[in-house]
């Protein structure tokens, strides 16, 4: 596998533990910056709803665009976001940042995924995916808790700080090993966007939207729950996190055989859905 694919996957885990660090960080990070745990909550919000509206926005705009230019824009926008929010003292910037963060997120990772396709033969094109892709799944199993822990010893600043570096050798990668050439011409965005309107598609997305709120929701809580609630110290939250990282990779194992093992199907929050 080229190596350029290994170190896109670093900036999607990197992104990655992005979106769901806070989970271990909100008790120290509400306080720092003066205000509840529920308002620091808002900052997981903002995040989920840069995601929403820049991933199809963003995607539509870098679609046919070159992949090199628009990864490393991406990036930049991303690290920037993270130095901007590892510094601040305002509630308000913060917040700020995080949709910034998520739009560059959703941007980068609907050009990467082309970009690594292209990036090997026809032949190796889902194990370089399963590579891009696993970048997020390693994220939650090892990046959240790992922020966790360095949040506990040197602060949730220190998390943002280590996001934004490891967007550096990523960067380096992109520059490096993403051609500078225009992407192939894909489908009118109309034909994408007509797609929209089968009611079984709906209906899949509208249970996904569903299914991640819920995640969601309770991610965001656990520190709170685990130190204020549970009453245990903060070292048990890396701790709590590892075990929700595992238990939603063993998730994915077992839909994925699932979903083998019924042809013509797929696992849906516990549904096999024709």
């Amino acid at each position: 596998m080229p190596l350029p694919v290994y170190l896109l996957a670093l900036a999607v885990f990197a992104m990655g533990t992005s979106e769901f660090m806070l989970a271990g960080l909100l008790p120290d990070l509400a306080a720092d910056l003066g205000v509840t745990v529920a308002t620091a909550g808002l900052l997981t919000s903002a995040f989920a709803v840069g995601m929403a509206v820049g991933a199809p926005l963003v995607a539509a705009l870098a679609r046919n665009r070159p992949a090199r230019s628009s990864l490393i824009a991406f990036l930049g926008l991303f690290l920037t976001a993270h130095v901007i929010g590892a510094v601040t003292h305002s509630f308000a910037v913060l917040f700020t940042t995080r949709i910034v963060a998520a739009f560059a997120n959703a941007g980068f990772l609907a050009v990467a995924l082309t970009a690594t396709a292209a990036l090997v033969a026809p032949d190796r094109k889902g194990r370089a995916l399963s590579v891009l892709l696993g970048g997020t799944t390693i994220a939650v199993v090892a990046g959240v808790p790992g922020g966790a822990l360095l949040g506990a010893f040197l602060g949730w600043r220190a998390t943002f700080w280590a996001v934004a570096l490891l967007c550096l050798p990523a960067a380096l990668g992109v520059r490096r090993g993403v051609p500078a050439t225009r992407g192939a011409e894909g489908p009118l965005l109309r034909t994408e966007l007509n797609a929209l309107r089968r009611p079984r598609l709906i209906l899949v997305m509208a249970l996904g939207a569903l299914v991640n709120a819920a995640t969601f929701g309770a991610f965001t809580y656990i520190a709170p729950v685990v130190t204020e609630t549970a009453g245990l110290g903060d070292l048990w939250v890396p701790v709590v996190l590892v075990l929700f990282g595992a238990g939603s990779f063993a998730g994915v194992l077992v839909a994925a055989a699932l979903g083998l093992a019924v042809p013509g199907r797929r696992v849906l929050t516990g549904t096999a859905v024709r």
